[in-house]
This record gives structure tokens, sequence and C-alpha cells, in this order.
């Protein structure tokens, strides 16, 4: 599937939050990209903030509106608050269940180590970076892969950050999938009821 691969920066200046990892050009340059990036002081319509946030989540979690869209339905369909499954959801794809554990530095590097099939579930290999993992799944590194370069990188370069969600041996690169986030744990600035009442119209 499509992924959106143009200016990354330009997308973290438009939304002014560093959405897809540490931006140096954010802290150099904090307003929108353009021309017009220093003076832009319209007025927002309702529609416009809510498709906003929509927009920085999918931007955020590296999704393509139809995926997003059927994500949404799902989340919908559960029992319970939509925009908190919705949120659940998110977190529990593989290529982000990969960052968060730290073996890679950007979901774009995790969602490549899946795609390349580096990454285990279960001790079956998992190709397909959307991949929901549920309650107790193991998700590991493939043994032939433990020496690649990218993952050592990660390593050494991302904080040691506890999730409690996750439980997590960098020794033995293995981590464990324990339940679905709470929505105060998770650290991502997003306003999910916006994104609720944008598909609710």
């Amino acid at each position: 599937m499509a992924r959106y691969t143009g200016p990354k920066q330009k997308r973290a200046r438009r939304f002014k939050e560093p959405i897809f990892g540490p931006s140096k050009a954010l802290e150099r340059k904090p307003y929108g990209p353009g021309e017009h990036g220093r003076s832009r002081r319209m007025k927002k319509s309702e529609y416009a903030i809510q498709l906003d946030e929509k927009q920085k989540v999918k931007y955020t979690y590296g999704m393509l509106e139809r995926q997003f869209r059927n994500l949404f339905k799902k989340a919908n369909a559960r029992q319970g608050i939509t925009g908190e499954n919705l949120m659940k959801f998110l977190e529990a794809r593989l290529d982000n269940t990969v960052y968060r554990m730290g073996f890679a530095r950007t979901r774009r590097q995790a969602r490549q180590l899946v795609t390349h099939r580096h990454i285990v579930v279960n001790g079956s290999v998992v190709g397909i970076p959307s991949f929901s993992v549920k309650a107790g799944d193991v998700i590991s590194v493939r043994p032939k892969s433990r020496n690649l370069e990218v993952i050592d990188d990660a390593l050494r370069n991302t904080s040691r950050r506890k999730f409690k969600w996750l439980e997590v041996d960098r020794k033995s690169l293995t981590g464990k999938f324990l339940h679905y986030p709470d929505m105060e744990d998770i650290p991502e600035n997003i306003n999910v009821q916006l994104i609720v009442e944008l598909y609710s119209k």
C-alpha cells in the first residue's frame, strides 16, 4: 500500500508538533511552512480543526484514508468509547509496537523492519505493519536479524521509557504486549474526540 513520501518536516511544521520524531527543523522554524507560514492568523472553522486533527493522527501512525476510516469503523462497532477504542487499535499495530519497544527510532523505520520480515510474533514471521497485536503476544526480532545496524542504532539512541502495556527485554530483543493501553498512558498529543465528531457528520 502507498505511503506518504513527501517532505516530513513540512508536515511537522504544519501541525507544530514533531509527529515523525525529533525535529530540528521544527525547533528552528516553529511556524507553518510556506511564504505565509509566519503570518497565517486566520480563524479556522470547526471542520478545519477536526480535519487537521485527523490528518495529524494519520501522518503520526503512517496510514492512508481508507485504512484509517476502516479502523475507525471497527472502533465504532466495538463496545466502549469510540475514540478510546481507536487509539487502542492504533497503538496495537505491529509497526507501532515495534517502535514503542525501542527496536526502531521512528514508526517509519519500524514499518520497514516489519515489511522486510525482520520481526517475529509468537514464533512466526509477520510482514504486515498493520497486523493487530493482542494481549499476550510476544514480539521479537528475528534471530538472523539481531545484528542489524539499524536496530543497534535504535537501541543506543531511543529513550528507555517504559510503557505500562509493554514488557521489553532489550538484551534478547523480545517484548510482550500485555494489554491495550489506557488513554492517559499514550504520550501523543491527540484530541481524539475531534476525529469522532468529524466522522460522525
